[in-house]
């Protein structure tokens, strides 16, 4: 295999496909990326078993080939060099030689034949997004995805496609996010499958800001696809719980609150706060929403902001991390606020499909 390759397009591309290699494998060669060149591109490859990503870049081909070089070696070496272009030539040992500008390197490599080949993906179902609302739709949920609970289900984002809409949730038991978007396209049967959060974690980080994502869904896998990019995972198996039950059918009251005032006020409260004594009581009273924390280690803070409220005065304790989730990740200005008392569950809906369901802490 022999080429040459832009430097910051190696880069970016190392950068995509890097992120998942692990330290302690028992297989070598997952510590590697794949590398294969042929009809004018290089692609790139990097797999834990569970996940797959591979990304394509323009090249000068040479030689057709293909070889693996320890990932992360490869990356913080291309990171440092300096120079427009990078040569790369590597023999029939693997022993491939890189040079960038005055810098002449050769890194050791496995055979390409020893790298996991990718499993039969078959879809079921497609859905087709704009790379940054798909992405969104994870940043809003993930946080609440629970990797301790015994359940395995829980360890994942449900992904559930039902007339014509895509539903993504996420539980830890104690609170709720889910979302709901109408796809830009959709094809195939109805169904839930359940994607891990390490891959939803990736899949979101790898979208871009412009362009398409295909996702596809199988009996096992899920495979999300760009122009340039191929995730492939494999699915937790398992019944999500029934997420729908744990949503209060109505209301008693509702409130608008300014989304960036709640989360500084509450985060400038919750100073107060020790890790032994962890919740916020907020107080809805005459047409302010009132923070309050206090502590024995630390001592008591107070503050408020203006909102429109004239039903009876309400008081309910948060977990303070737990309520501060959804205003954190929500790009609303406005979020509505809905709740009966202060013992049962309370509703956050952020516009754009949004909703997150949290049981209050017991007032103290």
């Amino acid at each position: 295999m022999k080429l040459n390759v832009n430097k910051d397009n190696f880069l970016k591309a190392l950068q995509k496909v890097t992120n998942i290699i692990g330290t302690r494998s028992t297989l070598p060669v997952l510590g590697n990326v794949l590398l294969e060149a042929g009809a004018g591109k290089l692609t790139l490859t990097t797999t834990d078993l569970e996940l797959r990503i591979t990304t394509k870049i323009d090249a000068e081909i040479e030689i057709e080939g293909k070889t693996t070089i320890r990932a992360k070696k490869l990356l913080s070496l291309v990171s440092k060099f300096i120079g427009d272009k990078i040569s790369m030539n590597c023999n029939e040992k693997h022993h491939t030689e890189i040079k960038c500008g005055t810098s002449n390197f050769t890194l050791l490599g496995l055979p390409a034949d020893d790298f996991p080949v990718p499993v039969t993906f078959s879809g079921v179902r497609r859905c087709k997004f704009k790379q940054n609302e798909f992405a969104r739709i994870f940043d809003q949920i993930s946080y609440a995805v629970s990797l301790d609970d015994s359940r395995k289900a829980l360890h994942g984002i449900l992904c559930s496609v039902k007339d014509n809409t895509f539903t993504a949730v996420a539980t830890d038991g104690k609170r709720l996010a889910l979302v709901e978007r109408i796809p830009d396209d959709f094809s195939g049967s109805e169904g839930d499958v359940i994607i891990p959060l390490k891959s939803a974690t990736e899949v979101k980080r790898l979208m871009e800001k412009d362009g398409d994502v295909i996702v596809e869904i199988g009996e096992k896998q899920a495979l999300f696809s760009t122009n340039n990019l191929v995730v492939t995972t494999k699915l937790i198996e398992g019944n999500y719980p029934n997420y729908r039950q744990v949503i209060p059918a109505a209301f008693t009251k509702k409130v608008e609150v300014p989304t960036q005032q709640f989360i500084y006020k509450l985060e400038l409260v919750a100073t107060a706060l020790s890790e032994t004594n962890a919740f916020i009581k907020i107080e809805f009273d005459n047409n302010k929403l009132n923070f309050e924390a206090a502590s024995t280690e630390i001592g008591e803070g107070k503050d408020y902001i203006d909102i429109e409220y004239k039903d009876e005065k309400l008081a309910i304790s948060f977990n303070p991390d737990f309520i501060a989730d959804p205003f954190r990740h929500s790009d609303a200005d406005k979020v509505v606020i809905k709740m009966n008392d202060g013992f049962n569950p309370i509703a956050i809906e952020g516009g754009d499909g949004f909703l997150y369901v949290m049981m209050p802490m017991r007032n103290k």
